[in-house]
């Protein structure tokens, strides 16, 4: 080091030791902060973070002259500030002849005669304590190497125990291990040397640190799989999603292969089962099996049980020939063959939203209306935007960048209406509206949102800390970036957990987190391990295995009862997912207010839930009929061709298309999902003796032609869709 002319490599005592080749430097970074005649005049990227190199050549060639009062050698760049005092040494010497250098402000330091001490009591208890860092004992002396809290009378620590302990934890998670004040703490071990680095906690820093804990089965495992890619397939959201057995998660099956649909999330493996219904609980359980028969008689069976059968419909449905048998229904449509029978009329089928179970159609209903109720509400706050355009320039390989840039230029407003140009020559058509661009810019960004590092979980997510998000306020541009995307046509980003949720609606001291918030396993395994102990020697035979981890959660205290581990478990699930990311939720709760969303948030929770909390809805075959048909200006219903429509909607579902209603709903209105504020203009349809389908993207309409067969019909809609997007998309 040119500074102190030692070669040690100590980062916890001296300080990152960096050197510069091109320079001819080397320089620990602790020596360079305390030294007296140098100053941080360039930015953080220029020289040694901060610090000119010609300034740092020029302290060097000043501590030349100046020989160390310890050591007795030159180059002592270290002065007392104490008023007359003439002492210098170097960092090593200082920190070894007790020293003290405070790493804030003016980085002021002290020779050994005019160090700052900490006060005592007159009647301060003499004798020794348990250290509540390293628990070793550690006695009551006004000495250099102890410290004492000055928000606990009882706590003493090791001065080297604490410097460790600051280094580990950080600006954001260091504090009295004892009663868990924070500014107090700080303000203290800062004014007597210890020096707190302005960073996260090094266990928030590590990367990949749980990755292979973060990795899932995904593998079919019934007898036989109907998946024609293989078993190891799986497309979220769709029939070949894997689900994975509730209990042990070491067995999984696709959606279509144990007849499952994409709503119900209870099922079993065949070893769970088979345990199930050795114990006798089985019978209480309504849960699904891998191939149920296999457990009786060993016969291959392919679907676990029936599917739900569908309730009756009333003769007055407006959709009531869907239901109706394949014979009633050859005789409502002109003469055709069998084969020309649209699928609902081949195969005994009900619409998606019919179910039999009672409690889920009824939620689902619930759902519906609460979205509606949402829809409602966005169109009035849709009121602000006005007609000025404000561009954006989206790089769709590097969306969250493009977007970040985007929203900070000086000229965005979020009541401008925002028109979206992807730079990437690959996502440019000649095809393409604006709206179109809009929607999928809206898509790419929430689902880069729900997978960043700024949240924490799987399905149900809370807020991650990152430091270096808080650093650049991303909190706050992304709480902003889903406030206007509701406004303008994005979709739903339903990726918040209920706990996210009602933080940011009712306030941090009005929210009571679950287990299941936590999203690190250790702590979450933790948590639980305290949550389970069943008396009181074993939970405290497991506090004391987890001492730093209390300590480090202000939960480290006397339990002298079990019932107070549910207190304590409570405080523990308080700080994991609420309290060490305050700052981080205030700074998103202020960018959801943009356009006025989060105060509807407030006076609306039970519908906005059912778009932050929950998976969009996965079209169905009545969701487009509905779409459509609700703002038609003539009866839908009763238009000629009107039934190959609900017949084709219904072959698409069920897949015996070679489009999706993905992509019948882009060809129109290019957008692949439904807006939570709803189309502008409301999408409508109309049948018209014309040759090809037609989607008007600007009106948002469909024309559809009439067709003597189903086949004929069937035929033109796939031609057509199917060879517009494939140019949209080359």
């Amino acid at each position: 080091c040119v500074l102190c002319g030692r070669t040690d490599d100590f980062p916890e005592k001296y300080g990152e030791k960096r050197t510069y080749v091109e320079y001819n430097l080397t320089v620990h970074y602790y020596c360079l902060l305390m030294s007296s005649g140098i100053w941080q005049r360039g930015e953080e990227d220029e020289g040694v973070d901060g610090f000119l190199i010609t300034d740092i050549k020029k302290e060097v060639n000043r501590a030349a002259k100046l020989k160390c009062n310890i050591c007795k050698k030159k180059g002592a760049s270290i002065g007392c500030v104490a008023p007359k005092c003439k002492r210098s040494y170097h960092f090593p010497c200082g920190l070894q002849r007790e020293c003290i250098f405070q790493f804030m402000e003016d980085f002021r330091s002290y020779c050994w005669e005019h160090r700052p001490v900490q006060k005592f009591m007159d009647k301060e208890p003499s004798g020794a304590s348990q250290c509540t860092i390293c628990l070793d004992l550690v006695e009551h002396l006004p000495v250099y190497t102890v410290l004492k809290s000055p928000c606990c009378k009882n706590a003493w620590f090791h001065r080297e125990c604490l410097q460790y302990q600051a280094l580990s934890a950080g600006i954001f998670f260091f504090r009295c291990t004892v009663c868990n004040n924070k500014d107090k703490f700080q303000e203290e071990m800062l004014r007597m040397g210890i020096h707190i680095p302005e960073r996260d906690a090094s266990w928030e820093l590590e990367e990949n640190a749980y990755q292979d804990l973060l990795h899932c089965y995904q593998h079919c495992d019934v007898k036989r799989c109907l998946c024609k890619k293989g078993r190891d397939y799986n497309e979220p959201d769709s029939k070949w999603e894997i689900r994975r057995c509730q209990y042990c998660g070491s067995r999984g099956t696709h959606l279509a292969c144990s007849s499952l649909k994409s709503w119900e999330q209870n099922w079993e493996c065949i070893e769970c089962s088979s345990i199930f219904a050795k114990s006798g609980k089985y019978s209480k359980r309504k849960k699904r099996a891998l191939a149920t028969s296999e457990m009786t008689n060993g016969t291959t069976c392919l679907l676990e049980e029936p599917p739900p059968k569908s309730p009756r419909q009333s003769s007055g449905s407006p959709r009531n020939f869907l239901l109706q048998s394949p014979k009633i229904m050859c005789q409502n449509l002109s003469p055709c063959s069998h084969l020309e029978l649209p699928a609902f009329n081949r195969v005994t089928m009900s619409l998606s939203p019919v179910m039999s179970n009672r409690s889920w159609s009824l939620r689902h209903r619930h759902l519906r209306q609460q979205r509606r109720e949402v829809c409602n509400i966005l169109k009035e706050l849709k009121v602000q935007v006005k007609t000025k355009i404000t561009s954006l320039n989206i790089n769709a390989e590097n969306i969250w960048s493009s977007a970040l840039k985007g929203f900070r230029q000086r000229i965005f407003s979020p009541t401008n209406t925002i028109e979206v140009n992807f730079s990437n020559c690959k996502n440019k058509s000649k095809t393409n509206t604006s709206a179109a661009s809009k929607h999928h810019f809206f898509q790419l960004l929430m689902l880069h949102l729900q997978n960043s590092s700024l949240f924490d979980g799987s399905s149900g997510k809370n807020l991650a800390l990152d430091f270096q998000a808080v650093k650049e306020n991303l909190y706050f541009e992304a709480g902003k970036m889903i406030a206007v995307s509701l406004v303008h046509g994005g979709p739903s980003p339903g990726f918040f957990s209920k706990t996210l949720f009602n933080c940011l609606v009712y306030g941090l001291e009005n929210v009571k987190p679950a287990v299941e918030d936590v999203a690190d396993v250790d702590v979450a395994q933790t948590i639980e391990t305290i949550k389970d102990a069943n008396s009181l020697s074993s939970l405290q035979a497991t506090l004391q295995d987890c001492c730093e981890f209390l300590g480090t959660a202000g939960c480290l205290r006397p339990v002298t009862a079990l019932c107070d581990k549910n207190m304590l478990v409570n405080d523990l699930l308080i700080y994991h997912v609420i309290k060490r990311v305050a700052v981080p939720l205030e700074s998103f709760r202020q960018g959801l207010e943009t356009l006025g969303v989060l105060e509807k948030m407030q006076m609306h929770p039970d519908a906005f839930s059912s778009i932050l909390c929950h998976k969009p809805e996965t079209l169905s075959a009545e969701t487009i009929w509905d779409l459509f048909t609700n703002h038609s200006s003539s009866d839908v219903n009763k238009a000629e061709g009107a039934d190959f429509w609900m017949g084709y909607l219904q072959d698409v579902e069920s897949g015996e298309s070679v489009v999706t209603l993905e992509d019948l709903l882009l060809f129109v209105t290019g957008s692949c999902y439904i807006p939570s504020v709803g189309f502008d203009p409301e999408p409508t349809i109309k049948f018209l003796h014309i040759k090809y389908p037609i989607g008007n993207r600007l009106l948002n309409s469909l024309e559809l032609p009439i067709t003597k067969t189903y086949q004929q019909f069937k035929n033109k809609m796939e031609l057509t869709i199917r060879n517009t997007l494939r140019v949209e998309r080359e």
